[in-house]
């Protein structure tokens, strides 16, 4: 049986010292314009940097060869990597084969496989020879029926090679596909489809002199990447990454957090890499500083979380990302098994969260137990940024007393902060933005204001508005408030945490529905792990069954009932829930890989559900709150 944390000695995190590291220094200057916008920026300038990811990949070489730089669980669970002088042999090798077929920013790189060694061999090869390369979420290829959202996306990016790790798992997205202009690359033929070069025949390609001239020949605007976003609409669209952005990130997080100069660095990672967080801020922080990541193959979900505990108990990361969703997630196996725990906060610098805000009694509950563990609190943090901004616009580098912080604008970035009725809409300029879409000119052009800045279609606001200093605080998508029936604006994304913290560990996540009614409802994803905790029932059940069961039923509106006696505003007050009983789909674009919920897009393509909720008498599986 394993240890559990309620046998450790407890701390009043209050009490606790804090696990020290070394911030940059925050200097940050607001000015206001005669029409109430606010400009922000460090006065900090960022330091020069080199532009170059193939060059930022040779110096982490230069500095570890031996080090072992990426690795993966083989399949008889042990793990197998290479270490960054290997990883060069190969990585120069393949970036020759890729110039050899004449492979360009028309027929860039694409690949269909989620995180694993080849795909980032396969990536850096890109970089080194100044080859865009477009991971594509494994979603489209593995999770659709009708395949539409990849072919707009080949159809885009015209690909000149196409890499899957095993063609027996994409063998019906391949076939989805018009595979006459481009080639195939693959791992392991599975499927024993005619035609398909291996990855390891790629690795056999001698290096020639065209490797250095295509390094030298990189710049800030070379592209690196397309990464694809769906926003608000729906249909893919290709954010332009450029070796610019990217280095400019890296190079924004050293001056903050010099902290990560300190210790070797160490990731377990299963962020994926056709994100941003995952493949641009993580990917790119082990490059820069040499460190090693650990692919987690687990996601926070509960047939695969599993596999993230496992790697967690035999790996201490020195910095641990992750998205709410995933802490929500790990959270009850950590908090069960002292041994797991102990592991996790064994060498942990910092707790990172983002691309959501962070419900307060997960913040909590990390808190309490990093105590629990290690007799001190462990620094927790957050940035905030976008795939147009590479990703990070701002960061907290200062101590953070509660989730919801999300920094001051890092050294090069520029905020703007407009006006938007009784809120701020944050805008971003800087040497991170993008300086568009691939091939879409119009939403290109639409997505800069009059000065340059990127509208990001987010709200902020100041902590402390007498000092900017101690950073700006997440108000919610600017697109997700609507207005009651009354003329009343509910702000979504305060309420929706809330609303989700207050039923903790109950709901996973929530849709805030109610746009010209006469009330605030939810639709509402359940955590099965959660519901365990809250219920005497300790067998599997799925999520309809849970939506039906009578004590978590009674459990949630219990929850709420508390969350109304304090929350009486109408703008604040739930007063209807219909427990789903699905998961919110990632082909259909109302979540993403990483976990944030399309508000939105989810409210439109559940239209029955949202009817379902507010019927008039209410139907028989709405939980109906007492007024």
């Amino acid at each position: 049986m394993p240890e559990v944390t309620r046998a450790a000695p407890r701390v009043p995190p209050e009490r606790a010292a804090v696990r020290p590291i070394a911030y940059g220094p925050v200097d940050i200057a607001c000015t206001a314009r005669p029409d109430r916008t606010l400009v922000m920026h460090s006065r900090r300038t960022l330091e020069p940097f080199d532009a170059n990811l193939a060059r930022m990949f040779r110096r982490a070489v230069e500095r570890h060869p031996q080090r072992l730089y990426l690795a993966e669980r083989a399949p008889d669970g042990s793990w197998a990597g290479v270490t960054y002088r290997s990883a060069r042999q190969q990585v120069d090798a393949v970036a020759q084969a890729l110039i050899d077929r004449g492979l360009s920013d028309a027929r860039p790189v694409m690949i269909l496989s989620g995180n694993a060694v080849e795909h980032a061999l396969l990536m850096l090869a890109c970089f080194t020879a100044a080859i865009p390369v477009a991971p594509v979420s494994v979603a489209y290829s593995l999770q659709s029926r009708d395949y539409a959202q990849l072919r707009h996306i080949a159809n885009l990016l015209t690909p000149g090679l196409v890499y899957v790790a095993d063609t027996a798992l994409f063998a019906a997205a391949l076939g989805a596909l018009d595979s006459s202009q481009w080639e195939l690359a693959a791992g392991r033929n599975g499927a024993n489809l005619p035609k398909v070069t291996s990855f390891n025949a790629l690795t056999q390609t001698r290096p020639t002199a065209a490797i250095d001239e295509a390094v030298r020949t990189i710049g800030s605007d070379t592209i690196a990447k397309f990464l694809f976003t769906s926003g608000s609409t729906g249909v893919p669209k290709a954010v332009i990454n450029t070796h610019g952005m990217l280095a400019s990130n890296q190079q924004a997080l050293v001056q903050i957090w010099p902290f990560l100069e300190e210790d070797d660095l160490v990731l377990v990672d299963w962020l994926p890499w056709n994100h941003t967080f995952g493949g641009n801020n993580n990917f790119n922080l082990v490059l820069r500083h040499a460190g090693t990541l650990y692919i987690d193959g687990g996601k926070p979900t509960p047939t695969l979380v599993a596999e993230s505990v496992r790697n967690l108990a035999a790996v201490s990361p020195t910095v641990y990302y992750n998205v709410p969703a995933g802490y929500a997630a790990l959270l009850p196996f950590l908090e069960s098994d002292l041994a797991l725990a102990r592991s996790f906060f064994a060498r942990l610098r910092v707790i990172f969260y983002a691309a959501a805000a962070l419900p307060q009694n997960l913040w909590e509950r990390l808190e309490t137990l990093a105590v629990r563990v290690t007799g001190c609190r462990i620094p927790m943090t957050s940035a905030w940024g976008a795939t147009e901004t590479a990703p990070m616009a701002t960061a907290a580098h200062f101590m953070v007393e509660r989730a919801g912080v999300i920094g001051v604008p890092v050294p090069g970035t520029v905020l703007k902060l407009v006006p938007a009725g009784d809120k701020l809409e944050v805008r971003v300029r800087g040497p991170n933005v993008t300086p568009g879409y691939w091939r879409r000119p119009d939403l290109s052009s639409q997505c800069f204001d009059e000065e340059g800045y990127y509208r990001i279609g987010d709200a902020v606001r100041l902590l402390d508005p007498a000092d900017p200093a101690k950073g700006l605080v997440f108000d919610g998508r600017i697109a997700e408030d609507f207005k009651l029936m009354s003329g009343t604006w509910v702000h979504v994304g305060a309420l929706r945490v809330g609303v989700v913290s207050a039923c903790a560990p109950a709901i996973a996540d929530a849709l805030v529905a109610g746009e010209n009614r006469a009330c605030v409802g939810l639709l509402a994803w359940l955590n099965p792990a959660g519901c365990a905790q809250c219920t005497a029932r300790r067998d599997p059940q799925s999520a309809g069954e849970w939506a039906r069961d009578p004590q978590l039923r009674d459990a949630i509106r219990a929850a709420l009932e508390n969350w109304n006696a304090t929350h009486t505003g109408a703008s604040q007050r739930i007063a209807r829930v219909l427990l789903l009983q699905d998961a919110p789909s990632i082909d259909a674009g109302e979540i993403t890989d990483k976990g944030y919920i399309n508000q939105r897009l989810a409210l439109e393509r559940r239209a029955v559900a949202v009817e379902r909720l507010f019927a008039d008498p209410a139907d028989q599986d709405v939980i109906v709150l007492a007024h």
